[in-house]
């Protein structure tokens, strides 16, 4: 800006004297900087002698020179203020463009230029980074969108401020360092008296020269409050919290140090069978990269996904539309496993310390800043202090020179010396009442008080003032003395006076692994030649065995007893003579194989069953005695641990009398695939036939929920829900009146209002209580759910219309309490759901509870009630992954038929 625009410019009075008080402190500091010859260039010629100098030499030198550069001056925060110098520079340029108004940015950007050696496109770039932090710029036009990653206008185009917040934070001139330009032309602050972490607010992110710091943003309010915790000596934690939102799991976030993690995911919800809806994006992307890994994914064959809307705006809605038949629970994961909806952030806390980069975790950075701004109070304090301390003792001196009428001799002295001595005279008897001593300053600006202010001197406004400068003084000593409580105080008025609105964006929640194989499209198809003993992907003309992934591994058993656990490849070699192929799953306990095996050539039979775990890619298992010419003779893989009934069929050999019997694999504990099992017949067998399909013969699967990362889980972590059969169902109630019973699958996602998640009974009513909105009355319903297949709604439909209570108890009691009307207290009523209403059909309205107005309904402990218990089953446990002999005692007659015992 020019000069003859500066006097355009006509700030208010405040800011005037603000801003001047700043030039000022500014002049002062170039005026002492101007001659020291401290400068980071020498302009002075310099004319060497030509000498030699080795290439290596330069290089070293002048790398080192550049790395410390670039670390120093361009790509790492300083601790002091938060601020990379450019970022400084660019404030400091405000402050002295600032009149209350907005400036255009490509001003700001050249007056900046004055401080910054480059150029304007990068000062530009950093200004609309911290721009659109929204913490310290007050912004006016198109800055961006950090959500759908579009650039901000030209900066022609865009205008800026201080913001009210970076005016409380930032600028204190008569406590500000300064140091020279890059040019030795003007003055500039060495570091802003920043009273707030500034650096963890906003983050930073830096690339230098072997050197790289990533310091993620985190939540205004949270900064606040552990401030005040390290004023107070008491623990705190500090976590991330992302502009974009999201979900993340900081388990291993490390304090911000190298080595620490987070991962961060997009929040992906289910607006039908057939559409997800992303309304949150994970830190560091935005909506069209999102969308582009999504559509790579998509090309990929690893999700399905029908069509891609981005709806996004001031919020992020991305709509996913999914093929008929696409599970949205297994693409939910497979987005997280596949696209950018999880991405993992890596911190990286690196800051300049006295011209030294510092590696430090965000914990000791909040420290050092709370320190910091605590000594900034302090100082901030002392010169108020020192102010009113001199403005005290001037009007004390100005008090006692009109009423002790001393300027009245004045034309006795011609000479200023002497003119002195008779004021020092004068003011000695007064001497011990004042804060400091006298001085000629003092006594110059007595000399120059016009006669007109000293004939209408009140001595009663005198004292008052003196008075209230006397309460200040004694105020600013008193937060002096308790610096601490004045440091929260501080701290305390920026959260009530800048909080509102800036409450934690991001979800911290505990994640589970996904499994890559469990949720990836299977898009190709798996193919076998049994009797060559090829299988893949490209074998079109032969046997179909199922569709799977490139990621998928294949389970594989031969006719000699052997297994193998291999890749899915395009094609295979394994071992000729197939007898069973099938997609692998390693965690899968409950696939069960049942086997009868002849050990050698000519030697006894085995029966064994046995699950699959625990074993090696590429590696051949041998599932018999390890005989040459071991052969299976009969083999079944059961997905539920199945036991059928066979007829075993001998020949004729001898004085075999009987040459038939049945055998009930149900009566065979599952063991280990190594162990050996239990004989069979020591005579050969002509054949093996199946009579009868079997039931499972496994224990029922315990199934968890974990709240911590809203999933099921068999592996014990958060709360039991039952024991599962294969067709028994999960009852799911949410605070919105929707009910549905689902199958337990560990990759279902659930929804965060759920308010019931248990076993379901069919023969169980569920009862509730509910506010119909459009009938302005409560309701109590009993019912039982009538189609376990489809998501039913158990309230009216109306806007006004939420659920109060639900219970899935056998007889439940609720507790109505009434408002008070008019005055009226009416009592409390207990109500016994059971005998209040039949139980009736879903969509039935229920009967009316009363026509009183209420204030709250409570769900009591129910009456007890004993529910009849099924007879148990006989179940079997699947053993440990070990060789385990044969334990079962078996008796074998001269025909061949054996005795079973499992005792």
């Amino acid at each position: 800006m020019n000069n003859d625009e500066e006097d355009d410019i006509i700030p208010n009075e405040d800011e005037n004297e603000n801003n001047e008080s700043f030039d000022d402190a500014a002049d002062e500091g170039f005026e002492d900087l101007k001659g020291s010859g401290d400068h980071f260039y020498d302009h002075e010629e310099v004319n060497p002698e030509d000498t030699i100098t080795k290439v290596t030499g330069m290089y070293k030198d002048w790398f080192l020179d550049y790395a410390s550069y670039v670390i120093l001056e361009r790509a790492v925060p300083a601790i002091e203020d938060g601020f990379k110098p450019v970022q400084r520079r660019i404030m400091h340029s405000m402050k002295e463009l600032d009149d209350g108004r907005y400036n255009k940015v490509a001003n700001i950007v050249g007056h900046t230029m004055q401080y910054h050696p480059h150029g304007d496109a990068s000062i530009g770039d950093a200004m609309v980074q911290i721009g659109q932090k929204d913490l310290i710029i007050d912004m006016q036009g198109n800055w961006g969108n950090i959500l759908t990653g579009d650039s901000a206008a030209a900066s022609r185009y865009i205008e800026a401020r201080i913001s009210k917040l970076g005016h409380d934070i930032l600028y204190s001139p008569k406590i500000t360092q300064w140091g020279m330009s890059y040019d030795g032309r003007r003055a500039e602050p060495i570091n802003l008296p920043v009273k707030f972490p500034l650096l963890l607010a906003q983050g930073a992110e830096g690339i230098a020269v072997g050197l790289s710091t990533k310091v993620l943003p985190h939540n205004f309010i949270e900064l606040i409050e552990c401030s005040i915790k390290v004023l107070k000596n008491k623990p705190f934690t500090l976590f991330p919290d992302f502009p974009t939102a999201g979900i993340a799991d900081v388990s291993n976030y490390n304090d911000g140090l190298r080595g620490g993690r987070v991962r961060v995911r997009a929040k992906i919800g289910q607006l039908d069978k057939q559409t997800l809806v992303i309304t949150q994006i994970p830190f560091s992307t935005n909506t069209s990269t999102l969308i582009d890994s999504i559509l790579k994914a998509n090309e990929k064959g690893k999700i399905k996904v029908k069509k891609i809307e981005d709806n996004t705006a001031a919020e992020v809605e991305i709509l996913i539309h999914l093929p008929p038949g696409v599970s949205p629970d297994k693409t939910i994961d497979a987005l997280y496993a596949f696209t950018a909806c999880e991405t993992s952030v890596a911190p990286l806390g690196c800051v300049i310390e006295n011209h030294k980069p510092l590696f430090i975790g965000v914990s000791d950075m909040l420290k050092i800043s709370t320190n910091r701004t605590v000594d900034l109070l302090k100082r901030e304090l002392e010169i108020q202090l020192d102010e009113l301390e001199n403005k005290w003792h001037f009007a004390t001196l100005e008090k006692i020179f009109i009423r002790e009428e001393m300027y009245i001799d004045f034309k006795l002295y011609s000479d200023r010396e002497t003119l002195y001595v008779y004021m020092y005279d004068r003011f000695k008897p007064f001497s011990k009442s004042f804060v400091r001593e006298i001085n000629d300053d003092d006594l110059q600006k007595l000399t120059q008080i016009p006669m007109i202010r000293i004939t209408r001197f009140d001595s009663d406004k005198a004292d008052d003032a003196i008075s209230k400068l006397e309460a200040e003084m004694e105020e600013v000593k008193h937060h002096l003395a308790h610096i601490i409580d004045f440091a929260i105080d501080f701290f305390q008025k920026l959260k009530d006076k800048y909080g509102k609105g800036r409450e934690r964006q991001t979800e911290l929640r505990s994640f589970d692994n996904i499994e890559a194989t469990k949720v990836v499209l299977r898009n190709t198809k798996l193919y076998v030649n049994k009797e060559e003993g090829f299988f893949g992907t490209g074998l079109k003309k032969d046997e179909y065995v199922a569709d799977c992934s490139d990621i998928d591994d294949v389970i594989v058993f031969l006719r000699d007893g052997k297994m193998m656990i291999s890749k899915v490849d395009d094609k295979k070699f394994v071992g000729k003579d197939i007898i069973h192929i099938a997609v692998f799953d390693k965690n899968d306990k409950r696939t069960i194989y049942n086997m009868i095996y002849r050990d050698g050539k000519n030697g006894s039979t085995f029966i064994k069953r046995f699950n699959v775990s625990g074993v090696t890619r590429d590696k051949f298992y041998d599932l018999t005695q390890e005989k040459a010419g071991s052969q299976v003779l009969y083999f079944s893989h059961n997905p539920n641990g199945e036991a059928e009934v066979i007829t075993v069929l001998l020949r004729q050999v001898g004085s075999i009398k009987k040459l038939k019997w049945d055998l009930d694999f149900a009566d065979i504990a599952i063991k280990g695939r190594a162990s050996r099992g239990n004989t069979v017949t020591k005579y050969p067998i002509k054949k093996i036939e199946l009579k009868e399909k079997g039931i499972s013969t496994l224990r029922p699967r315990k199934v968890w929920f974990d709240d911590t990362v809203q999933r099921l889980n068999v592996d014990g972590r958060g709360e039991l829900l039952g024991e599962f059969r294969p067709n028994d169902r999960l009852l799911l109630i949410n605070q919105s009146g929707k009910l549905k019973t689902i199958i337990p699958e560990l990759t279902t996602h659930f929804d965060e209002d759920i308010v019931v998640m248990e076993k379901w009974n069919p023969n169980k009513p569920i009862s509730a209580i509910y506010y119909d909105g459009e009938k302005e009355r409560y309701f109590i319903k009993r019912f039982l759910v009538e189609n376990e297949n489809k998501e039913e709604i158990f309230i009216t439909e109306h806007e006004k219309s939420q659920l109060e209570i639900v219970s899935t108890d056998w007889r439940p009691m609720a507790e109505i309490i009434y408002a008070k009307v008019k005055g009226v207290q009416k009592d409390n009523q207990t109500i016994n759901l059971e005998e209040f209403i039949a139980v009736k059909g879903i969509k039935a309205l229920g009967n009316q509870l009363t026509t009183d107005k209420l204030k709250q309904v409570n769900l009591l402990e129910s009456l007890p009630y004993e529910e009849p218990e099924p007879e148990p089953a006989e179940e079997m446990e699947v053993s440990d992954e070990t060789d385990v002999s044969d334990d079962i005692q078996t008796e074998t007659g001269d025909d061949g038929q054996i005795t079973l015992s499992l005792e």
